[in-house]
């Protein structure tokens, strides 16, 4: 015999090099869908949106200036500030209309269709019937009263104002309080004199008063001074301006105009620009005069010019500074809800920088911050230095070319600088108003819209915050675009507002915005990820809106969205299903376009799609397409051909599909629900059949049950799932059978249409049979409501009330019968109730056994038996028996579409935290890994000396929670995995100390058989198999308490296990490398799951009589497959080939039970294999005959080989476990604990070694669990 043969295992030692690394082995079961809930993000109201849009549509000019008369109570200086409106009130005799015109024309520019009414030195009837006519024309409107008060003396303390009399001889008295109730509201008041700040807090005593007033009309008291009570408050909703505080006088500077304040409100570039000049900083750029600057050529809204750039730089600028101070509900109030307003608010933050400087501060009521001193204002004279100093030159040389201001270049930059660092615990960029701002220019939008994009990625609160400034008409307007440049760029930001504010698309549809994404969707030149997000904005377009629907249904959308569903970017395969499904829900015109396009034919095709999102997605379009309303004979045969669709895919390994599948079903039983009564009924009487007929006579050699009676022998090749039966049901997908779109009348027979029903009940029963509680929760409330139905239908004197008890439903229909002599598990004893004449229902229980009541059923296999009454969910109490009791009442549904639409308001450009290299999660990784590539070290020196070493140092000890039927250490992590009969316990066996315990919520009568960890190398999940066929993944199953642990999936391996006298259970190979779970037991079947598509990849027939009892297989050539069966053979499969031609060969020389198949690594690596006979047998694979045979001992319970070292343990019934390398030598018997008295072990019931350390773990029958080492290395 070789050395190479004796010990393969050095040949592993050179080749971990080849072995994959961790930074490039699969994590399996990481996917959002398995990290996270399925269920949408919380809806945060959104408060950027006006709920009133407001116009001012009248405005009052009130000049009080009396020419050539100066007040009693002002001594103005000589020369004194003169100019009104820009114009010498002594110039000519008509100045004071000149006057009213000029300022007439300076409002008109922020307000061109209001209408316009002056009134120049008015009397008290004249302001009040020009105050009552603009509001009874106002209606609901805003009103404006701009009041000049330079002609006449201050405002009193009483809280009025100065008119004249007719004959210009007085000045009159107006009240603040008369010009209340005259303006009504909404209104705002401009006061332009001096002490206007005494104005707005009387006005506010007298909005207070006018409350009480109200209050007392409305309690019966009447109202004081006779005046009628306003029908609304005036303080709420009026807006005040004033020049100045209330002791100040207005600045009387000769080189400024009189009216300062009402030039900053009307005219801001132009007193802008002036002032700039009168300040000292006006020495950077010499040689500009005072009669320079009104020569600035341009106009204000041609923004490329000189005066219009200065104007678009000095709104961006005042618009940002009140976006960064002003608290954002006051800030949507006063700069977004009329235009107007906000630009007269936007001037008055010049109003108050500009007259501070002469000790005048100008008050405003709602009252704003101080923003006088902010930064941006800098910015602003920089711009003013860089355009003024072009001036002299362009006003000499009328060739010279305008250099435009850097401002919105540097800002941008300062925006893209912010984004670097920028998350939502920093304070908001302060240049985001500026963007809003340079989106309206050709030159710099398309890098706008880019760094916008890149904002809104930062989450919801971007978008929020991006909404708030009032993006969202100036993106919406530039849907109007045809520039293909910015399409990417546009369907970006759109996905993003939506996935946050789904309300946007009543604006979309209103402006024809869904057309874009109708275009963008269908353009082949477009990436996938583009045309993804034009398919979620449709799906939002249209999510449960009727207009959106009809819309999107003009433009195409079903014909556009069916001619992709090939495409290779599942993301857009999945939005293309999600936005279809959302067409035609609850629209029948949407539903019969998708019929005569075979729209349900196409999606089926994405059923068996490799992502279990695109299947989840295409169950859930299937499912809204069923109809609601439309009961005709076509409707039928097409709503049934979808049920038998979607009952194909019941078996599917996503519970996130299965969830979708039962929701789907859920609409088919509605519109169905008494054919469904009558075949459960039917299915009621047939398994009560089965269970009388069915009897076990005798055993093979194989270990099967020979059956007789209804359920007899199944062949080999059968597959009886629930998918299974579908696929033979009636040859109802047969060639020539599959339902079509006709125009016939044609439709199909009673007989079809039964096996229909019935198809998708039994689907319905292994849903709320299954392993995810989740989909069995809402399996359980149709099946129960259905049951119960049924079981009125047919018997509506007795019905069950006990409430321990409840319906059971088989886990297959199609199993085989129990096992001969096994009594009858969980039989209902069930209190009848009767019905009594009067119709009252009255319980009886003096008979538990009665001839007529509801039959109990119970499972064909115990421990595969299940029960829908499980944790309580299917228990029926008094108040569901009741005749009417609909379907319609049961709620099913998911939060699948939310959930898929949550992706889109997370960050779509920035790295994972997987992928960034700084994230604390991957220095997480990188330590884990570095961890690991220790241990394999340190375990190399001991995996040397192990074939000649001894291994009986018991280095732990202790009593587990049930008997162990798995034990399994972790690689890297100092606990081992102990599993009995329901759960799974967790012991660090180098501090000896127990870590948790966790329920593997297996059904009753079943028991763990196979366990594994998944990802051992980094985050590791825990998988636990049962005998049953169900597997279940869990997460954090070392976290404390009942809401540790979290369930990652559940599905069914493998179904339909066949019942034996000896049983092997669930037999699992999990290959990391991979990502394939090979799964087998008590069939005839070898089963590969994906982990990444979760689904079957394939069924390998074994051709045995007997169960599987041990697998392994070749993880790296991913080729070959390995089962030990329970009559004594070894097969030997190549998954590469057909199923019919892949087992390339039987090794026939074990006469018993198989315990162990192991592969050994490496090349020259022998296949090992060892009977419960004592004997191990190795194989190399090019040979049918063994090539070297071990007799350990008489009878093995376990055995277990090391996968690096040459040793191998096996587990004696008589209570001792050998230790032997591969040459048979033995190098210890274990048969006492330690410790003086040591008691003597139990007999094995299963073992592990540790996959790198030379370690091994035991339980036994006595539940003790020990950990084995060779003796400890003295230092």
């Amino acid at each position: 015999m070789s050395s190479e043969l004796e010990l393969p295992f050095l040949n592993d030692l050179h080749e971990e090099e080849d072995e994959a690394k961790d930074w490039d082995l699969l994590i399996a079961f990481n996917e959002l869908r398995h990290r996270e809930k399925i269920q949408g993000s919380k809806k945060v109201a959104q408060t950027w949106r006006m709920k009133e849009r407001m116009k001012t549509v009248s405005v009052a000019l009130v000049l009080c200036l009396n020419v050539g008369v100066d007040p009693p109570d002002v001594v103005k200086t000589s020369p004194c500030a003169r100019l009104e409106c820009w114009i010498d009130p002594l110039s000519s005799q008509k100045a004071l209309e000149a006057i009213g015109a000029n300022l007439q024309k300076q409002y008109e520019r922020w307000q061109p269709r209001a209408r316009y009414k002056q009134s120049l030195d008015p009397t008290v009837d004249e302001v009040k019937k020009l105050c009552s006519s603009l509001r009874r024309n106002a209606k609901e409107e805003r009103v404006l009263f701009h009041y000049n008060g330079h002609g006449v003396p201050r405002p009193t303390v009483n809280g009025e104002i100065w008119v004249f009399n007719k004959s210009y001889t007085q000045y009159i008295p107006l009240s603040v309080y008369d010009l209340q109730t005259w303006m009504g509201s909404p209104s705002i008041y401009v006061y332009d004199c001096s002490n206007a700040g005494i104005i707005i807090e009387l006005f506010r005593q007298f909005s207070l008063q006018r409350d009480s007033e109200l209050e007392s009309a409305l309690n019966g008291s009447s109202p004081r001074f006779g005046n009628p009570t306003p029908a609304v408050s005036s303080a709420r909703n009026c807006i005040q301006l004033a020049a100045c505080g209330a002791s100040e006088l207005l600045p009387m500077n000769p080189e400024l105009p009189a009216d300062l304040f009402t030039s900053c409100l009307t005219t801001p570039i132009r007193i802008a620009l002036k002032w700039y000049v009168l300040q000292n900083t006006g020495k950077l750029v010499p040689n500009i005069t005072l009669d320079l600057v009104d020569k600035v050529p341009g106009q204000l809204n041609d923004r490329r010019t000189m005066l219009g750039e200065l104007n678009w730089i000095f709104t961006a600028i005042t618009d940002t500074i009140a976006w960064n101070t002003l608290p954002r509900e006051l800030f949507q109030k006063l700069f977004r809800q009329d235009l107007l307003v906000a630009s007269l608010f936007r001037n008055f933050l010049l109003a108050e920088r500009i007259m501070r400087s002469y000790n005048c501060t100008p008050m405003s009521s709602p009252r704003l911050p101080p923003t006088y001193q902010h930064p941006m204002w800098q910015a602003w004279d920089l711009a003013l230095d860089i355009c003024l100093r072009q001036l002299p030159t362009l006003l000499e040389d009328e060739n010279a070319q305008f250099h435009h201001s850097p401002f919105f270049t540097e800002q941008l930059t300062a925006f893209q600088v912010w984004l670097s660092y920028g998350s939502e615990k920093r304070n908001p960029p302060e240049q985001l108003p500026i963007v809003l701002q340079v989106l309206l220019s050709q030159v710099h939008r398309l890098r706008a819209l880019d760094l916008l994009g890149r904002f809104l990625d930062l989450g919801p609160w971007a978008v929020s915050l991006a909404l708030s400034v009032g993006i969202f008409p100036y993106v919406l307007k530039l849907l109007q675009s045809s520039a293909r440049e910015l399409r990417p760029l546009l369907v970006f930001i759109w996905a993003k507002i939506l996935s946050v504010d789904s309300s946007c698309q009543t604006d979309l549809v209103k402006d024809n915005g869904h057309k874009y994404f109708l275009s963008v969707l269908a353009d082949p030149y477009m990436p996938a990820e583009h045309r993804t997000m034009a398919a979620f904005v449709l799906a939002m377009i249209v999510n449960d809106y009727k207009q959106g629907q009809e819309a999107a249904l003009q433009g195409n959308v079903i014909s556009i969205c069916l001619e992709q569903l090939s495409d290779s970017s599942s993301s857009l395969r999945q939005w293309l299903a999600l936005c279809l499904g959302k067409v035609w829900s609850n629209f029948d015109n949407a539903r019969w376009c998708g019929v005569r396009d075979r729209a349900h034919e196409k999606l089926s095709l994405l059923l068996n799609d490799p992502s279990p999102e695109v299947r989840a997605s295409a169950v859930f379009a299937l499912g809204t397409f069923i109809s609601v309303s439309d009961r005709s004979d076509q409707a039928n045969n097409i709503d049934l051909g979808v049920g038998m669709m979607l009952a194909s895919v019941g078996h599917d390994g996503s519970p996130l599909v299965r969830k979708e599948v039962v929701v789907a079903l859920s609409a088919l039983v509605l519109e169905f629900e008494s054919q469904f009564c009558n075949v459960v009924v039917q299915w009621m009487e047939e398994e009560r059949q089965k269970e009388k007929s069915a009897v076990v006579t005798a055993e093979v050699p194989g270990g099967w049950n020979l059956v007789t009676g209804s359920t007899a022998t199944q062949s080999s090749t059968t597959n009886s799932s629930f998918g299974g039966s579908i696929g033979s049901n009636d040859t109802f997908y047969g060639e020539g059978s599959t339902i079509r779109r006709t125009h016939s009348s044609a439709t199909l027979s009673g007989t079809t249409f039964s096996s229909v029903y019935m198809t998708v009940w039994k689907v319905l029963v292994q849903l709320a049979t299954g392993p995810h509680r989740e989909v069995v929760e809402m399996a359980k409330q149709i099946v129960n409501v259905l049951k119960l139905k049924a079981s009125l239908s047919v018997r509506p004197a007795y019905v069950i009330q006990n409430s321990k008890s409840s319906l059971s439903a088989p886990s297959s229909p199609s199993n085989s019968a129990p096992i001969h002599g096994t009594p009858p598990q969980n039989h209902f004893h069930e209190d009848s109730v009767h019905l009594t004449p009067g119709g009252q229902m009255k319980r009886d229980h003096s008979s538990p056994h009665l001839s007529g009541k509801v039959n109990s059923y119970t499972s064909p296999h115990p421990r595969s038996k299940r029960m829908l009454s499980d944790k309580g969910t299917g228990m029926i109490h008094e108040d569901l028996i009741d005749d009417s009791r609909s379907i319609k009442q049961i709620s099913v549904a998911t939060e699948f579409f939310e959930w898929s639409c949550r992706h889109f308001a997370q960050p779509l450009m920035r790295l994972s935290e997987e992928q960034d290299p700084e994230s604390s999660s991957h220095h997480k990784r990188e330590f884990r890994f570095l961890r690991n590539a220790i241990v394999r070290q340190e375990a190399r020196e001991e995996q040397l000396r192990a074939g000649f070493n001894r291994l009986d140092v018991e280095v732990f000890v202790n009593k587990n929670q049930g008997i162990p039927t798995v034990i399994k250490f972790h690689p890297y992590e100092c606990h081992v995995a102990v599993a009995d009969k329901d759960g799974i316990c967790f012991w660090d066996w180098e501090q000896g100390t127990k870590k948790n315990y966790i329920y593997n919520e297996n059904l009753k009568n079943t028991k763990i058989s196979a366990m594994d960890f998944i990802n051992p190398h980094d985050e590791t999940l825990l998988l636990c198999g049962t005998d049953d066929g169900a597997v279940r993944i869990w997460r954090n199953y070392l976290t404390e308490g009942y809401d540790g642990k979290e369930l990652v999936t559940a599905f069914q391996a493998i179904t339909d296990l066949i019942p034996t006298v000896r049983r092997a259970g669930l037999v699992m190979d999990w290959e990391q490398e991979s990502g394939m779970l090979l799964a087998s037991g008590d069939v005839r079947i070898i089963r590969i799951w994906d982990s990444q598509r979760e689904t079957k990849v394939q069924d390998i027939p074994t051709g045995a009589e007997s169960c599987v009892t041990s697998l392994a297989s070749d993880s790296f050539g991913r080729s070959l497959l390995i089962a030990g069966c329970g009559d004594g053979t070894v097969r030997l499969f190549d998954r590469r080939l057909a199923p019919s031609e892949c087992r390339v060969m039987t090794l026939r020389e074990h006469n018993r039970w198989v315990v162990k198949v192991h592969l050994q690594k490496g090349s020259e690596g022998k296949i090992v294999s060892a009977s419960n006979a004592g004997d191990v047998r190795f194989w190399d694979p090019r040979f049918t005959e063994s090539v070297k045979t071990l007799n350990l001992t008489q009878g093995i319970t376990a055995l277990e080989i090391h996968k690096h070292a040459d040793v191998l343990a096996c587990g004696s019934p008589n209570q001792f476990i050998g230790v032997y390398n591969t040459s048979g030598d033995n190098l210890s018997t274990i048969k006492y604990h330690e410790g003086f008295l040591g008691q003597r072990i139990g007999a094995a019931s299963c073992m592990a070694f540790h996959p790198y350390k030379v370690k091994l773990a035991a339980g036994s029958t006595d539940s003790f669990i020990s950990v084995y080492s060779t003796p400890v290395k003295r230092s």
